[in-house]
């Protein structure tokens, strides 16, 4: 196949990227490489993959030094033409939308980049899906949809339909336009609830990358809710299985779907949702504990209230995952934050 990852210097589409790149499908990756956070980490995770940072030129596509498979274009969703002339020259079968202004936080004081990036790009990219007939459409979601929801754990059975961040809002956003264009022009689209995704090459505007930064220099880490908090956390390499088997399954109607009782996970349309989540929520103090005891380094703790846009728990129901994919996240935490502790020590070094 010939498959288009957008977002190839964000932490996730860098993962994908490292696990198809080894395929025989023909990749190109994208990303516009803005400065929402370090460029020194965008930067590492292109040159690990072969794309010489001098090469780099706007809306040019160069080949991979590692890869012959893989190729790289700097290039912005909300750049219409450009997107569109990239997708009658490249005739991609699957695409592959990793690509978001991401962050709960920033969107409270910086909503403008959400609107561009998640709602117009993302529109923009659809538009373009259905004018170049791709077979298969994947894009990111987030548990952050979930918003003030209370119900123990999330499932894509449930209504979602009270964010509380505009980041949030633009997830939920991108779902009910992939469902119009599934349903208007038959496109299959699956979405993908994200939660807490954390490991090596992770976003340094993470709690798991501001936790290991600041005890390593000894600054105090911002502990918020006063500790009590629940999150699902999900290992990197956990995520990016999931993606590559939805990609492999194009979206399918669901035969039992009724107007009556409509499952908001899915349609009569070609049209899914998935929750992609390890389905064990940790502690927020467990979680600390780890990074502590992986450092060898106790923290000193900022205990504060709970912040605007945050919600104090999520649990992810993995049912509709395990059951058509025989597939479940499953690193455990100590795991997973031994081996970023490790990568961040060597690329900090």
């Amino acid at each position: 196949m010939k498959i288009l990852i957008t977002g190839t210097a964000g932490f996730i589409g860098y993962h994908l990227l490292k696990k198809l790149i080894s395929t025989d499908n023909h990749i190109v990756g994208l990303d516009n490489i803005n400065d929402y956070y370090d460029l020194r980490v965008k930067y590492g995770r292109l040159d690990d993959c072969g794309i010489l940072i001098q090469n780099i030129r706007l809306n040019q596509l160069i080949q991979s030094e590692k890869h012959d498979n893989y190729r790289f274009i700097k290039m912005d969703l909300a750049d219409q033409k450009n997107l569109y002339k990239l997708f009658e020259k490249e005739r991609f079968d699957v695409v592959i939308n990793l690509a978001a202004q991401a962050g709960v936080r920033y969107s409270i004081t910086n909503p403008d980049a959400y609107l561009q990036s998640n709602v117009i790009g993302f529109h923009n990219l659809l538009e373009a899906c259905r004018n170049y007939k791709i077979k298969h459409l994947v894009y990111a979601s987030s548990s952050s949809v979930y918003g003030w929801n209370e119900k123990m754990p999330f499932s894509t059975s449930d209504n979602v339909d009270h964010p509380i961040s505009l980041y949030a809002a633009s997830k939920k956003s991108n779902e009910l336009m992939a469902h119009c264009y599934s349903a208007l022009y038959d496109i299959p689209t699956t979405g993908l609830r994200f939660f807490t995704v954390y490991g090596p090459w992770g976003r340094p505007d993470m709690a798991l990358f501001l936790f290991t930064k600041n005890i390593i220099e000894n600054k105090p880490i911002d502990v918020y809710n006063f500790g009590k908090m629940k999150r699902d956390f999900t290992y990197v390499d956990d995520i990016v299985e999931g993606i590559k088997r939805v990609m492999e399954n194009p979206a399918k109607p669901n035969p039992n779907w009724t107007g009556n009782s409509p499952d908001p996970g899915s349609s009569k349309a070609p049209y899914k949702i998935y929750n992609i989540g390890n389905n064990e929520p940790v502690l927020l103090m467990d979680f600390i504990e780890a990074i502590e005891d992986a450092l060898g380094k106790k923290a000193e703790k900022n205990m504060l209230p709970i912040q605007q846009g945050d919600v104090p728990a999520s649990h992810a129901d993995v049912t509709d995952l395990i059951q058509d994919f025989s597939y479940k996240p499953d690193t455990n935490i100590r795991d997973g934050v031994n081996k970023f502790i490790k990568w961040y020590l060597e690329f900090y070094r």
